[in-house]
Parts: structure tokens; sequence; C-alpha cells
């Protein structure tokens, strides 16, 4: 059984809170994690909200930053709407969302503060990214509109699996995916796994003078782009930074020698 976190990052309404875990338990999902929440879960904007939903609430994880609410996931999504800022394409839920519902992985669906939506830091840590169409004239949705949205979309992908399948989500091969979604074999590396690696890939571009101080977080962006379209195994993760480690182990025994 496959496991789809809903992630808020730095929610700031009760009344937001409270909506989402409804939606969240109208569509069948479970797993909320709040990053650095703005608003106390327990009060009573949220409970009213909430409804029958509030075990939702009461069992959210909350944890400091985005990278320990993605700790042991494979893919990761993040829904924007500020297409311009990425070099990927913006998919619509309808299609992108199916990614998320191969078996034998934990995913998750990243949201953006009310205010600000996520920031280009934050969206680093996606491999792909959602958006939702809506009309120019007022483009921009509520937090828990956006949520309902996407909740929506999954759940309407998880009927047409079997219904004896405890999981309640479906198989990508069932469907007879398209061919642009990579197969999962259940080996996938996790977020932070790519992210160990872009640490050390990061900072042997810096040591070569590839990369400078000022422009590394932007150049950096790119390679994760790169690497985070690829679905990449756990294996070969090992073996870019084993590649990586052996360039900083080759240039730190041949210093002196010329």
């Amino acid at each position: 059984m496959n496991e789809i976190r809903i992630i808020l990052v730095e929610p700031a309404g009760a009344l937001n809170l409270g909506s989402i875990a409804r939606v969240m338990k109208n569509m069948g999902l479970s797993t909320l994690i709040l990053v650095n929440p703005q608003c106390d879960r327990f009060a009573d904007e949220a409970r009213q909200m909430a409804v029958h939903a509030f075990d939702i609430l009461e069992n959210a994880q909350i944890v400091a930053d985005l990278p320990q609410a993605l700790q042991g996931c494979q893919r990761a999504m993040a829904t924007t709407a500020r297409a311009r800022s990425l070099s990927t394409q913006l998919e619509p839920p309808k299609s992108a969302l199916t990614w998320l519902l191969a078996e034998n992985i934990t995913s998750a669906l990243i949201f953006g503060p009310e205010d600000r939506g996520l920031s280009n830091q934050e969206l680093n840590y996606a491999q792909r990214f959602v958006g939702i169409p809506s009309h120019p004239v007022y483009p921009s949705l509520n937090l828990a509109q956006a949520v309902a949205v996407c909740a929506y979309e999954i759940y309407q992908l998880s009927l047409s699996n079997n219904v004896d399948n405890p999981s309640g989500y479906v198989s990508l091969q069932a469907r007879g995916a398209d061919d642009n979604f990579n197969p999962v074999l259940g080996n996938n590396a996790t977020i932070e796994t790519l992210e160990g690696y872009y640490a050390d890939l990061e900072s042997l571009l810096l040591d070569v003078g590839y990369l400078y101080p000022h422009t590394a977080t932007a150049r950096m962006a790119k390679f994760r782009r790169l690497y985070n379209s690829a679905n990449l195994t756990k294996e070969e993760v090992a073996m870019l930074r084993g590649t990586v480690r052996q360039i900083k182990w080759a240039i730190e025994n041949n210093k002196g020698r010329e």
C-alpha cells in the first residue's frame, strides 16, 4: 500500500486546516504533515470546519522544515501558479496526479502558504509541478480549495482500481498508463537520498570553480530539475555519489604533484 502525504508549508489559517482535514477524509486521504504551522490546528475554527474529520488534525505530524516532511518519500509534487519561474512543465491535476499513485512508494503533494505560495527554494524539493487551471480574471485559489481539487482528482483515479485492493489506489500498469510515466520498481531513491547527492555535487562543483557561492543556488536548481525528472533509483544515486566522491578524492590527492 502506497502512502500519499498532504504537506502544508506554514499554513496560517485554522479555518483552512479544518476544511482541508474534512476534504481529505471525504476523499480517502489520511496523512497530513504541517511544516512550521502558523496557526493552532486544535483551534475552535479548525474543529468547526473539520466536523467528523478532526482526527486528521489530531494525527497530523508537525515538522520544522520541508526536508523533514519529505523523509522517506520517493516522489514529491508541488502545487504552484508560477509557471514562468520553472524550467519544467506545469501540469494540470487530472493528468499529473497519476504519477503519485504508483504502487509500493511513498509520495507527497506539497502546498505553499496562503499568502505567498511555495518559494523557489521549496519548489526545488519537488520532482514535478501541478497547477490548477482557473479563470484569468481571478486565478488564485484558496489553500483549502486547491487541496480539495487535488484530493478529488486523486479519489477519482482511485475509483478505477479494483475495490478489493486494500491500498485504495490505482496501479499505473493496470490502467495502461501513458508511456511518459516511468514504471515503478519499488526502489526509487528517497528525497533525502537525492538531497545528499545534491549536497555532494554542489560541494564538488564549488571546489572546481564551476559554481560560485553567489550563483550556486540558481545553478543547482537546474541540476535538481534534470535529476528529479529521471526518477533515479537508489542504486543510480549511489553510483552518482560514488563518482563525485572519487573525483573529490582524486583532486585532493593530486594537489601539489604538478
